[in-house]
Formats: structure tokens, C-alpha cells, sequence
């Protein structure tokens, strides 16, 4: 099947968009569902469409535009990881399930002690996958503890599990643990993307109509040049995020990708704030959503700082090397 990016961003913001900004929770996961979005990346012997790093790029940055609650990135991560996966019985049951929306929780923590923390969404799954270097395992959730969260548009929890049935170790269980790792970094950083964008432009649409002095906001020309900073830093990440979809990308390649975009993600959103002025810092304006959403998309799956220390030590041991 061949569907160009630009097709999969118009299809998924046509579909997103009829929801409004962060649609209520099931009925977007519904609207996913529908829409196909969780068999993107399932092979098309098993029921999937057989698309890339790029159409699921082009869909997370129309998740992030629209702030769409909920666990999609770890669904889609999950589904791919068990697609790549070694047969085991059951296996194919569990990815139409999985594609037809049934939840699987999504670790990536250590989980010998049964018990994980900061899980997406895990109250609405039956079952968690638990992902490690050596060990790739699926468990049953026995019970689940609410954590309090600045971001409203994901709900985190702590999990206490039941006893795992392995599916993979060895080679098997670190080239499916990477993958993981690779896949919701990208998600992440295109979440990032589209979410910058849509305060990009939420910002500049107020500029037009916002007027001072008798004049609209957007003629001032210390604004235009921080929407002009903010343009740059949101096309630099976009760059930066197709050029990681093509080819094959190192976990390096995309742990940089990550700390750029969610950097200029948490900047834009900052800006957007301060250009919206007093209306702007209001709980009925939506821009403290998109705050909110980029500091927790800096945060999870390991900060800027955590990447860019490996990607730093990386680099010093090639040119040792």
C-alpha cells in the first residue's frame, strides 16, 4: 500500500479535527480506531497496512496537534513490538485485538519486582507489556494506583502485575527492547512537532486579530521576530524528524531528534503563553494545555539532558575510535 505523508496528515486532521482540541478520551480512542490508526505499522499478512517510520510520524504530529488524549503511543509501540516478535501462541488473536483497540499497557522500566510506575492509561488494560534487554514479557495488571498529573490529557498510573509469560530473550528480547525504545522516541518527538505547530499558529491567528494602539499586534516588530525564533525552532524539529524516517535511524539518531523537539516544543508553548498576554494564562484558554503537554513530553522516555549526555559520549567514543 502506498499513501504519501501529506495524504495520512490531511486524512487524520480531517478526522481529529471534527473532535475539537482534546476530544474526550474514549471517544478519540474510538475515532482511532475507526480510522485504522493502530494497524499502521502491522504487517499486511497480519491484517495491518505495512506502513513505515514516516506514516506514523505523519499521524503522531496530528495526534499532538489536536491534543488527543490518551495512550496511543504506547498502543502502537506495543503493536509493533509484538508484530516483530518471535511466534508464540496466542500471538495472533492478541494483535488483532490490539489493532481493533483492545489496551496493552506498555513498560520499558525494569520489572522484576512486579511493580512499575508512570504506566499510560494502565486501569483500561488487561494486560502490560514489559520490555528489557534481556527479557521481552507479557503480564497480567492486577491492580492500579492513580498518580497525579500536571498534563490532563494523559493519566498515569502505578501497576502492580501478575507472573509473566515470556515471549523473547536474548537477541531477540534487546532487538525488540531497541525498537521499542526507537519507536516512542520518535512518536514523542512527532507529538512534539505537531503540537508546536498548532501553538505556532494559534499564537500568530491571535497577533492578527489582537489589536493595540489601533493597530493589530502582528505589525509590531519585536513580536514578529519571536514568532519569527518560534517558526524556526518548529521547522528545525520537523527537519530534523523527517530525516529520521528515512533510512535507518541509530537510537542516537532519534534520542537527538528528541531532545531538539521536545526543546522547541516547551519554547513555542512558553512564547505562545506570554504572546497571548493575560487571556493566555487563563484555564479556559487552551495554551496551558499545550504547556502542560510539552514539559511531559520532555520528561518521559528520558529528558533532554539524559539524551544528550549519550549522544554526547557517543560521539567522543567515535572519534577515539
Amino acid at each position: 500500500m502506498t499513501i504519501t505523508r501529506e495524504e495520512l496528515r490531511d486524512s487524520a486532521r480531517k478526522g481529529l479535527g471534527s473532535d475539537g482540541l482534546m476530544p474526550e478520551a474514549a471517544q478519540s480512542w474510538d475515532r482511532l480506531v475507526e480510522m485504522g490508526w493502530f494497524a499502521l505499522a502491522l504487517p499486511e499478512e497480519d491484517g495491518g497496512l505495512g506502513l513505515g517510520a514516516e506514516a506514523l510520524a505523519s499521524v503522531h504530529i496530528e495526534l499532538g496537534r489536536a491534543l488527543v488524549p490518551g495512550a496511543a503511543i504506547t498502543q502502537m509501540v506495543a503493536i509493533e513490538v509484538l508484530a516483530s516478535a518471535p511466534d508464540f501462541a496466542g500471538r495472533a488473536d492478541l494483535l488483532a485485538a490490539a489493532a481493533g483497540g483492545e489496551r496493552i499497557a506498555l513498560s520499558l522500566e525494569a520489572h522484576r519486582a512486579h511493580a512499575l510506575t508512570c504506566v499510560p492509561d494502565a486501569d483500561l488494560a488487561a494486560q502490560m507489556l514489559l520490555l528489557a534487554p534481556d527479557r521481552i514479557a507479557l503480564a497480567p495488571v492486577t491492580g492500579t494506583t492513580a498518580r497525579a498529573t500536571w498534563d490532563i490529557s494523559r493519566r498515569l498510573f502505578d501497576v502492580s502485575i501478575g507472573a509473566p509469560t515470556v515471549i523473547a530473550t536474548g537477541p531477540d528480547a534487546a532487538r525488540l527492547h531497541e525498537r521499542a525504545q526507537a519507536s516512542v522516541l520518535l512518536a514523542l518527538s512527532a507529538d512534539a512537532v505537531g503540537g508546536a505547530e498548532a501553538a505556532l499558529d494559534m499564537s500568530v491567528e491571535y497577533l492578527k486579530t489582537r489589536r493595540q494602539f489601533d493597530r493589530p499586534l502582528a505589525l509590531f516588530q519585536a513580536l514578529k521576530h519571536r514568532v519569527a525564533d518560534m517558526r524556526i525552532a518548529v521547522s528545525a524539529a520537523e527537519a530534523l524528524l523527517w530525516s529520521r524516517t528515512v533510512g535507518e535511524a541509530t537510537l542516537t539518531d532519534l534520542a537527538t531528534l528528541k531532545a531538539l523537539a521536545t526543546n522547541a516544543y516547551r519554547a513555542v508553548a512558553e512564547e505562545a503563553v506570554q504572546l497571548h498576554g493575560g487571556i493566555g494564562l487563563t484555564i479556559e484558554h487552551p495554551c496551558h494545555l499545550f504547556l502542560k503537554r510539552a514539559f511531559l513530553n520532555a520528561a518521559l522516555c528520558g529528558d533532554a539532558d539524559h539524551w544528550n549526555e549519550l549522544a554526547g559520549r557517543a560521539a567522543m567514543e567515535r572519534t577515539a575510535a
